[in-house]
């Protein structure tokens, strides 16, 4: 079958320019006896066709060179194959033999490319009222919202109005000094679920923006937090909340007391009832209205600014996870989305060129990556769920995926891989990989109460180590935490017991993390789907520096058998090094559940 994706060993141009001419390779088998090879584009929204070229034939392979015109910011391409059963479209999606929209063409990409270190990050996620406790936490007051929970004897209540206040009081002092354990994970990148003082464990109902919640230990623990980690030559990341504030916010308060304040434009107030928009109808997160200059002002303007302050000494952080990025901008008429995007974007760049912004979509984010506003996504539709829904335990009944009632949808893998290339198809190589990949969140079940033991859980591990994205891992899961929703999934860290820690499921994490780090193949090489079936898949990460082949299994069954393979080195997994036989093929172990890597002979 033709191959083509946008990474480097098929588009060796990765940050092309406006007006450029890129080269671009496809692959097709000799075999499949393609005569002509044609690659369509749509400068300025007109199509055109031109030849490509045989550029060289390898091992049973013709590689095809064409020439794309960067003509727009986003500049689609998509190949004709002359084939002597009639033409076949290669798209992003795959080879068809019908005609399909241009959303599903490649796409060449001349804004401003996401900062180099993101392809090398493995991202963990905290949740800071969970995570650790310093000493001085046990001299801080609980809030008069608060439930005062016990450590180690506390449980999380999971569903309920209490949810939002049960209190654990973990900081980021405590943060700072369980930094060792994520080291010995082999993780580079901390995530922080908001800091700012709010009347919530979870933050996300900021009552302001220019301070650290004394609760956490302030400013100055998170200037301790981000000198540590930067000392270790890590990146740390915040949550800010574009959408919305807390109705504690002192930008809420003063909108709220008086109609002729400068902050009432800051919201959407019916000017008849005094009523105001919140997020869902929660009227503790009151919307903000993004047609209002005063709001962007006062998020992107000068160092002073909320996106900007904290992207400077001594906090230094590297990026912004958006929250709620899908809703941020949109009501009704309004559609600021991409607007503010473009604009935070900028913001971070003008600060910090190296800056990493990330949006939180929790479903289809398709429309609103490419726009020159977020890198990439949380890609909850197009990695978590299909992975849950693939792997998913027997007799394991969860209420719902991210609100979509029924449970976890159960699929084969053919549905598991129409499902991954359906959002995947839909954005540009850089935006796919740069979007987060993960396997549970603050917002989920955690990953092994879905697939309901260790051998499936280090399956779904594997395949976020080793698929294209960054891998964003959820503290507690490396040792094999549960939790059915996301509120029951924000578990206290098991510090005080360690004799409770899944410890080879954290030795297997480990491993994948190592295993990714040093396999560039697996942070840079592009995708080739080699077979599916219900129960399996096996996929290459190819780049211009060497290749892997990945095997995943949900159970055991027949052994596959590969043609077109040279020898392999197993490095993950524990399964025999690969040698094709007489008709030169490689057999693959029918064990499961497994997950097998080898790197592939030059």
């Amino acid at each position: 079958m033709a191959h083509h994706d946008g990474s480097a060993f098929y588009v060796p141009q990765q940050t092309p320019a406006l007006g450029e001419t890129v080269s671009v390779f496809v692959r097709v088998p000799e075999a499949a006896a393609v005569r002509r090879v044609f690659v369509r584009t749509t400068p300025d929204g007109e199509p055109k066709f031109a030849p490509a070229q045989v550029d060289r034939r390898v091992g049973g392979e013709v590689w095809w060179r064409a020439e794309v015109v960067v003509r727009n910011p986003v500049s689609n391409y998509r190949f004709l194959l002359d084939h002597p059963d009639g033409n076949r479209w290669l798209t992003a999606l795959g080879v068809v033999d019908h005609d399909v929209p241009d959303a599903t063409d490649f796409k060449l990409v001349a804004y401003d490319p996401p900062p180099g270190w993101a392809a090398d990050a493995v991202i963990y996620q905290i949740f800071p009222d969970r995570f650790a406790r310093s000493a001085a936490a046990a001299d801080r007051q609980p809030p008069d919202w608060a439930i005062p929970c016990d450590w180690e004897r506390t449980p999380v209540i999971g569903s309920g109005p209490e949810t939002p206040y049960q209190f654990y009081g973990g900081d980021l002092d405590g943060i700072t000094e369980r930094l060792d354990h994520l080291d010995r994970l082999g993780v580079n990148t901390v995530y922080l679920t908001p800091v700012f003082p709010a009347r919530s464990n979870h933050r996300y109902d900021a009552a302001s923006f220019d301070r650290i919640d004394p609760l956490l230990g302030g400013d100055a623990a998170y200037a301790r937090l981000a000198e540590a980690v930067h000392g270790r030559g890590w990146r740390l990341l915040g949550d800010i909340t574009s959408n919305h504030t807390g109705d504690g916010h002192e930008w809420f308060a003063a909108a709220s007391s008086e109609v002729d304040a400068l902050e009432r434009e800051l919201y959407y107030f019916d000017p008849e009832t005094g009523d105001y928009e919140s997020w869902n109808g929660v009227t503790s997160l009151p919307k903000l209205n993004w047609a209002s200059a005063e709001l962007r002002r006062r998020f992107v303007e000068g160092p002073g600014s909320v996106l900007t302050r904290w992207l400077l000494p001594p906090y230094g952080l590297d990026g912004w996870r958006v929250d709620v990025a899908n809703m941020t901008g949109r009501r009704g008429v309004d559609a600021y989305t991409h607007e503010v995007a473009a604009l935070l974007r900028a913001a971070v760049a003008g600060t910090r060129p190296d800056g990493l912004v990330v949006a939180e979509h929790g479903h289809d984010y398709t429309r609103d990556l490419d726009a020159n506003g977020w890198h990439g996504t949380m890609n909850y539709p197009g990695f978590t769920d299909p992975v849950w829904s693939w792997l998913v335990g027997d007799g394991v009944e969860l209420p719902n995926f991210l609100g979509v009632p029924g449970g976890v949808r159960r699929r084969d893998g053919a549905s598991m891989l129409a499902a991954i290339r359906g959002f995947s198809s839909l954005v540009s190589w850089r935006a796919y990989t740069h979007s987060w990949q993960l396997l549970g969140s603050h917002d989920s079940a955690r990953i092994r109460s879905v697939v309901g033991d260790a051998d499936r859980q280090e399956v779904a591990a594997g395949l976020l180590c080793t698929m294209p994205g960054t891998p964003m891992i959820f503290a507690g899961d490396e040792l094999g935490l549960t939790g059915t929703n996301g509120e029951g999934s924000r578990t206290p860290m098991p510090w005080h017991a360690p004799e409770s820690w899944d410890t080879g499921t954290f030795a297997r994490y480990q491993r994948l993390i190592a295993l990714r780090r040093a396999e560039p193949a697996l942070r840079h090489g592009g995708l080739r789907w080699a077979y599916v079936d219900a129960d399996t898949l096996v996929f290459l990460r190819e780049a211009p520096t060497g290749s892997v082949l990945v095997l995943a299994r949900r159970s055991a069954g027949e052994p596959v058998s590969l043609s077109g393979l040279p020898a392999a080195v197993n490095l993950y997994g524990g399964a025999p090094d690969l040698r094709p036989d007489g008709a030169g093929a490689v057999a693959l172990p029918g064990d499961g559940p497994t997950f097998q890597v080898w790197r592939l002979a030059a």
